[in-house]
């Protein structure tokens, strides 16, 4: 069973089905009671009406020993006080349902005045001689007339005749209009309810199909993608500019980004690849020469590009962190002071702004900025660097600048990609290995701010961090 409706398509059409269903049952239940009750009613009122018709002929003076029910083919009873049947319909054989079962008339137990109508036995009836009473419902019963037993709804009327009788007439309506009514109606209902069923089900099932079918378009290329791992294809995008269609744009977008990441990732590891080699080989043909000439062993040579080396290996380890989501301490650091620190023991570099800039974030990454900054700096400046620490608002800003020849509009941003050097700082023993503006600005944008380059005032570069600034 969970197998058969593991799919949407089953589970859409299943609870389209079950929803229709519950509401076609409810439906048809309001309508049979509807029915019924409507029809019932009718059959009240046509027993009302005979039974007016027979209370008044006996309130205008007929006995009842003198009633025509014969023309009438509805069950008649009239009971005097006694509860004695002094009148029936002639065809009339069984009944039940009044309270009387009998069906023969007998002679009248009551009193009854042969004189000429006068009225001076009232003793407190409610009714006055000649009057009729309201008419009430009795119930549902059965009668048996001429061999015919059907089902009745009997309605009793009280009368006084003008002789001072206090007869109840018992008239009975046939419900076999209702009963055929309602079981009409209910064999439809049993017959068209399942078709209409059906056909909600195959149309919900089509319906649903049609909707679901670029999402497995989506899911056959994710799954042609994921097997030929190949980042470029993309999910076809559907037309119909509904939740799929956005479903199959975001994807898309997603497959880009990931396309991204991993070129950028492989251009990682060919760029680090490449700058490795080349220390490493420099190393290995010095350790070569001095195991074959120990008197040619450039020793300082050596230990240099085993700094580079082990420089170089600490930033790849750091972008790498950096790669994988690594959230920075929050930690309270003083950037003013990391500053000073930063520059303590550099030639023209100068530090100057605000006693105490705090911002919330890793020391160690943030002082990892600030010296990447100032190698920068240095490297490029004629004479000197200013470094500025200030706050804008609720942001702190680190100012870099230097006196040297800038950097052009059309590389300010390539400036901080990864193993970019520009051509004034190609070489690999001057300009390093072009990922420290890349470090730099990666960590700056993981605690929250930018690293931009502007023009500085002496006409050199003006670098600036702006991290937003610590909470009270």
């Amino acid at each position: 069973m969970s197998r058969l409706f593991a799919s949407v398509r089953a589970r859409a059409t299943l609870a389209a089905t079950l929803v229709v269903a519950v509401a076609l049952v409810a439906a048809g239940t309001a309508v049979l009671l509807s029915l019924r009750s409507n029809l019932l009613g009718e059959a009240g009122t046509q027993a009302e009406r005979s039974a007016r018709d027979v209370a008044t002929s006996l309130a205008v003076g007929t006995r009842y020993t003198e009633l025509n029910l014969d023309d009438d083919d509805r069950p008649v009873q009239v009971v005097d006080e006694a509860g004695t049947v002094v009148a029936a319909s002639e065809d009339l054989e069984r009944i039940t349902g009044t309270g009387v079962d009998a069906v023969t008339p007998q002679p009248s137990a009551s009193p009854s005045d042969d004189d000429d109508g006068d009225d001076d036995d009232d003793s407190g009836e409610s009714l006055e001689a000649g009057e009729i009473g309201e008419p009430a419902t009795v119930g549902d019963g059965t009668a048996t007339v001429d061999g015919d037993t059907e089902d009745y709804r009997f309605v009793t009327v009280p009368v006084e005749t003008r002789r001072g009788d206090q007869l109840t007439v018992y008239v009975g309506a046939p419900l076999s209009a209702e009963h055929g009514a309602v079981n009409t109606a209910l064999t439809v209902m049993l017959i068209g309810f399942p078709l209409l069923l059906a056909v909600v089900a195959w149309v919900t099932w089509l319906v649903t199909r049609r909707a679901l079918r670029p999402v497995e378009g989506i899911r056959r290329e994710m799954a042609a993608i994921t097997a030929s791992e190949d980042l470029a294809r993309r999910v076809p995008v559907p037309g119909t500019h509904d939740e799929v269609a956005r479903l199959a744009t975001t994807t898309n977008q997603t497959l880009a980004a990931l396309e991204s990441s991993v070129e950028r990732q492989r251009r990682f590891v060919a760029d680090a690849s490449h700058e490795l080699r080349s220390p490493i080989a420099s190393l290995r043909t010095q350790l070569e020469v001095a195991a074959a000439h120990p008197e040619l062993l450039d020793l300082d040579g050596a230990v240099e590009d085993t700094v580079r080396l082990q420089r170089l290996a600490a930033d790849l380890l750091l972008l790498a962190r950096l790669d994988a989501g690594e959230r920075p301490a929050d930690a309270r650091v003083d950037l003013a002071a990391l500053a000073r620190e930063a520059a303590e023991g550099r030639t023209g570099v100068s530090v100057r702004g605000d006693a105490a800039v705090n911002v919330a974030g890793s020391r160690g990454q943030l002082g990892r900025v600030l010296a990447n900054l100032l190698d920068n700096a240095q490297r490029h400046a004629r004479s000197a660097v200013e470094v500025t620490v200030r706050r804008d608002g609720e942001a702190a800003v680190v100012a870099v600048a230097d006196d040297g020849e800038g950097v052009p509009a059309a590389d300010r941003e390539r400036i901080f990609e990864r193993f970019v050097r520009l051509d004034a700082a190609r070489s690999r023993d001057d300009g390093g290995a072009g990922l420290g503006l890349a470090i730099a600005r990666d960590v700056a944008v993981r605690h929250g701010g930018t690293l931009t380059v502007h023009d500085a005032p002496a006409g050199g570069a003006l670098f600036e961090l702006r991290l937003p600034g610590e909470r009270a």
